[in-house]
């Protein structure tokens, strides 16, 4: 699509900073609250200047609960809209001297009229994928709450008087029988909406088809894929995952060898990494195929990073195809 307008905001908590830009050069640059009467604000400032909204590339960082307000103006209204990140927009720039928020809308502006041609225009997700996401990350802190009661108390059994460990496990038995309560009905809330959901049943039906991919891997593939519509390609998503192997040489004096990057999504890499371990511990082609690569000399690592990269093809194989996956494939010609 051809933008007339490229539109860069800085997001913070309470206010919003728009800087306005068109081919030639800045338009000009509003700063407003974070809220709905601040986002009318705006749009009356761009139709008193001749900004057609429908024209215009607006590119923003992702602030999670704090570009709510964007989100659902850009909905609403059938925006372009550009959820960028921070890093890239930073790196992509230069070396950069002093910094406001009013500066960064203008170089996020200058960003989205640099690189329009590579925009990924965002898409709302629907209602459930945001439920589901919400309680996913509701699972997460209780997990992490239940593990800061237990993990402490544990580590120092062996270090301190048994008549104090067990008292200090009798008084962290309540809040952490309460917490597993409470993760129990998270987890049944999951299931109900992903059995309630014909299109989530009928994913869920396909992704965990595959060795090793159960619940929860599949719920965080779908919340960072929206539903397998942001990447259509393994090997991009496993590059987002941070399995993917890079080189790592520069003329004779670097000679590494090729490494993951660290600019990944650290929870599905983690998910995946506890996927491949279920997999290579069983039985079944995978474990097979894990077993003779370390008997050929393979690093164990190296090789569970491809069990990781083979999950993710098999799961976007299925998603293409629209169909299981075949432990035991025959080919259609036969």
């Amino acid at each position: 699509m051809h933008y007339s307008f490229f539109i860069g905001i800085d997001i913070s908590k309470k206010t919003l900073d728009f800087g306005v830009r068109n081919q030639k050069g800045l338009l000009f640059h509003i700063k407003v609250d974070n809220s709905l009467a601040g986002l009318k604000q705006f749009q009356k400032e761009c139709l008193n200047r001749n900004v057609d909204l429908t024209q215009s590339l607006i590119c923003c960082e992702h602030t999670g609960v704090y570009s709510q307000h964007i989100l659902s103006l850009a909905t609403e209204n059938k925006f372009s809209l550009w959820l960028e990140s921070s890093l890239r927009i930073k790196r992509s720039l230069g070396l950069q001297r002093g910094k406001s928020d009013k500066i960064d809308a203008i170089r996020i502006s200058e960003y989205a009229f640099r690189y329009a041609d590579q925009a990924t225009v965002w898409q709302p997700e629907r209602q459930t994928i945001s439920k589901l996401r919400q309680l996913v990350s509701l699972r997460k802190r209780l997990l992490n709450a239940k593990n800061a009661l237990k993990v402490p108390v544990n580590e120092v059994a062996a270090f301190q008087d048994k008549k104090l460990q067990k008292e200090m496990e009798k008084l962290n038995r309540k809040p952490i029988e309460a917490l597993e309560k409470q993760i129990t009905e998270v987890e049944k809330k999951i299931k109900e909406l992903i059995k309630e959901d014909d299109a989530l049943k009928h994913l869920f039906d396909l992704v965990t088809s595959v060795d090793g991919v159960g619940e929860v891997v599949f719920c965080e593939m779908v919340i960072a894929t929206n539903e397998f519509k942001l990447f259509s390609c393994p090997r991009k998503f496993a590059c987002y995952s941070g399995v993917v192997p890079f080189e790592h040489t520069s003329g004779t004096s670097i000679r590494g060898g090729t490494r993951v990057s660290h600019l990944a999504n650290k929870q599905m890499k983690k998910l995946l990494h506890m996927a491949a371990l279920s997999v290579v511990s069983g039985k079944g082609e995978m474990a097979d195929y894990y077993h003779r690569k370390v008997e050929q000399g393979k690093n164990k690592m190296l090789v569970l990073n491809a069990v990781r990269n083979k999950i993710i093809h098999r799961v976007f194989a299925c998603m293409r195809d629209n169909r299981k996956y075949e432990k035991i494939y025959t080919p259609t010609l036969a």
